[in-house]
């Protein structure tokens, strides 16, 4: 009986070894908008981060912008009012605001409430019915030179299923809510769906901005491959506990 036992445990740990593992590639493109066309700047007037798009056709472009790292809070971004900054250690605030995110590099920042518009690429070579895990780093900022209390966050859709949208964060003026890390599944409807994000942000005439960085959608386990790991590692003890009585 021991033998017989033993033997599960093992068979079964033979089989998340050789059970076919789900392709861990993103199938998101610059996902950490580290490749770019026209260098960093307003995304509305200048197609800045490769892959990616700057609102739909026919709505607003959006005042969405590609920041390099460390220069949020000091030379800023090029855009049609400028160089726009974020409140920063560089700009006179001590909020923590970092060179860069967790990604490391460039990222986007969005106004949630000015000329509002999304940020999207489509996707391809996804399989219709899967679910797909979407992670991606964000954060609240505000616009330098503008204060009061503000908030913050991502409404996130994807062609075919619900929308969802990010926690609210909430930031003092002139502050930096730290960057955190979202996770979301979407179920694929096509092969090639379009996947975008839509900073939201209050109040108006306080700019809030919305910051993005580490986008990255992956193919979800398979249900089956789930249950063996779990089920390998109910054997693992199991297996030990045999050995020790044989010995």
């Amino acid at each position: 009986m021991r033998k017989a036992l033993s033997g599960c445990a093992a068979a079964a740990l033979l089989s998340i070894f050789a059970s076919p593992a789900r392709a861990t590639t993103s199938y998101v493109l610059n996902g950490s908008f580290e490749q770019t066309t026209n260098g960093t700047g307003e995304l509305t007037f200048n197609t800045v981060a490769t892959d990616w798009v700057s609102a739909m056709s026919g709505t607003n472009d959006g005042y969405n912008f590609l920041f390099a790292s460390g220069t949020a809070d000091s030379t800023g971004a090029t855009g049609a009012d400028g160089n726009l900054k974020l409140w920063g250690p560089g700009d006179g605030s001590a909020n923590g605001l970092p060179a860069s995110s967790p990604d490391g590099g460039n990222y986007i920042a969005a106004d949630g409430a000015y000329e509002v518009g999304a940020i999207s690429q489509t996707l391809s070579g996804l399989t219709i019915g899967d679910t797909y895990v979407l992670t991606f780093y964000y954060a609240g900022a505000q616009q330098s030179g503008f204060t009061g209390p503000n908030t913050e966050g991502w409404q996130v859709s994807f062609t075919g299923d619900a929308t969802q949208d990010t926690p609210i964060l909430s930031n003092t003026s002139e502050g930096f809510t730290g960057w955190k890390t979202e996770t979301m599944n979407f179920i694929a409807t096509s092969a090639s769906p379009v996947l975008s994000f839509l900073a939201v942000g209050t109040p108006n005439g306080e700019p809030p901005f919305t910051l993005l960085d580490g986008v990255s959608m992956v193919q979800a386990p398979e249900p089956a491959t789930s249950a063996l790991i779990g089920l390998g590692l109910l054997a693992i003890p199991l297996a030990r506990h045999l050995r020790g009585k044989r010995n």
